[in-house]
């Protein structure tokens, strides 16, 4: 089984003659511990996943660091808090640049730790599953998506003569390196123990849940809602729960980044735009699971084909930037009166607008709502159609035609 180049490992590599201490957040299972050894085999590694190694690290860090000889990788980091004020230390007192590797599947509350422990002293990067460049492209440029790049160029990445199956294919089996790597071929079983392992260690205690089935169908039910506004409600009756549970369940998907949002667009000059945002899931392989896709082509037929590539073109652009090292600006823009662009990028000092197409020939209809954004007072840059088309070119002079490969 060879291992998967990340095309985070370059911007990595940089940081670490700088800092001494890099923070590696993401999901579970998507590689974390694994680019990190990649980086420096030879470099002790403790999980804090063991009973034993936790329980020491919270309740004598200083005895903990001390048993270990640096450098040194920590995983799952947030189950000892602890340890950062300690950490902390260590740097203060000289620790050399890469001594510390640490990672955890908790961004939000690692990033708060972080930042009041560790301000100044610590790189945190956020690593996501597998992007289809890594797993199929061509990795000569790793780079934040830019839509003149996609087409001035073709995005060295892409893969021409990718047809619509192929496009699907990628989506089915998602982007989650145990699985894609052919370590685990049996795709219900990988997908089923990486639900159960999830619950058991990163909700289970937060709720107190004797049984976390519900809480497995709680998260069936948002990926059947991929790519739409979230309605907390909906999903709520569809499990039998509160509203507020339902919000309190959302806040920790969201926290452990099984889910993100993709928030409206408004300005002062657009008066009557929607407020609720738009619900993704990180990987598009654990939503046709959820979703029970049991092919390819019968996701590609599906009642949710148009969501999950929209998914799919949202998830992969965020994954450009965070591999980078950079937060994205992107939004979706829809008003009162149904006007609606599936996805806006800002960069540059100007508003990009896209629309994601389950289509091979796209046309100019496709994009008659980019206008809208000229009411705002901003810039406007060039749009796209990211669409099924297996070669770039250009709709018009503001708008390019984006093959999905090309992400």
């Amino acid at each position: 089984m060879d291992y998967i180049n990340r095309d985070m490992e370059k911007l990595m590599s940089d940081l670490v003659r700088e800092y001494s201490c890099i923070l590696l957040t993401g999901p579970r299972q998507v590689g974390k511990t694994t680019m990190f050894r990649h980086a420096d085999a030879a470099r002790e590694a403790v999980s804090l996943d063991d009973f034993q190694e936790r329980d020491l690290a919270r309740n004598d860090p200083e005895l903990f660091l001390s048993s270990h000889r640096v450098p040194i990788l920590i995983d799952e980091v947030q189950y000892a808090p602890e340890l950062f004020s300690y950490i902390k230390i260590a740097i203060d007192n000289g620790a050399a640049p890469g001594s510390f590797f640490l990672t955890g599947s908790q961004s939000f509350r690692l990033m708060k730790l972080a930042q009041e422990s560790l301000a100044g002293r610590i790189a945190v990067l956020n690593l996501m599953p597998l992007s289809q460049g890594e797993i199929y492209g061509d990795r000569s440029i790793c780079e934040p998506f830019r839509i003149e790049n996609a087409y001035s160029n073709g995005f060295p990445r892409s893969l021409h003569d990718v047809d619509a199956i192929e496009i699907y294919k990628r989506m089915w089996v998602g982007g989650l390196p145990a699985y894609v790597s052919g370590k685990h071929s049996n795709r219900n079983i990988f997908f089923s123990s990486y639900l159960q392992t999830y619950v058991s260690r990163d909700i289970a205690q937060d709720l107190a849940l004797r049984d976390g089935s519900g809480f497995v169908d709680f998260i069936r039910a948002a990926a059947c809602r991929v790519g739409c506004e979230l309605n907390v409600h909906s999903i709520a009756l569809d499990v039998g729960v509160s509203d507020d549970t339902a919000s309190r369940w959302l806040g920790l998907l969201e926290k452990s980044q099984v889910i993100f949002y993709l928030h409206p667009f408004s300005n002062n000059l657009l008066k009557r735009t929607v407020k609720r945002p738009k619900l993704y899931f990180f990987d598009t392989g654990l939503v046709a699971y959820l979703t029970r896709y049991s092919s390819p082509d019968i996701l590609m037929n599906g009642s949710i084909n148009g969501e999950i590539l929209e998914n799919h073109v949202v998830s992969e652009i965020r994954k450009s930037y965070l591999n980078s090292g950079e937060e994205p600006l992107m939004y979706y823009f829809r008003d009162k009166d149904g006007k609606e662009i599936d996805l806006i990028l800002e960069y540059d000092g100007k508003l990009h607008p896209i629309e994601i197409k389950k289509s091979s020939n796209p046309t100019q209809d496709m994009v008659r709502n980019f206008n809208v954004l000229e009411k705002t007072g901003a810039q406007i840059g060039m749009g796209a159609v990211i669409c099924l088309k297996n070669k770039a070119s250009m709709l018009s002079r503001n708008v390019a035609i984006v093959p999905v490969s090309a992400l």
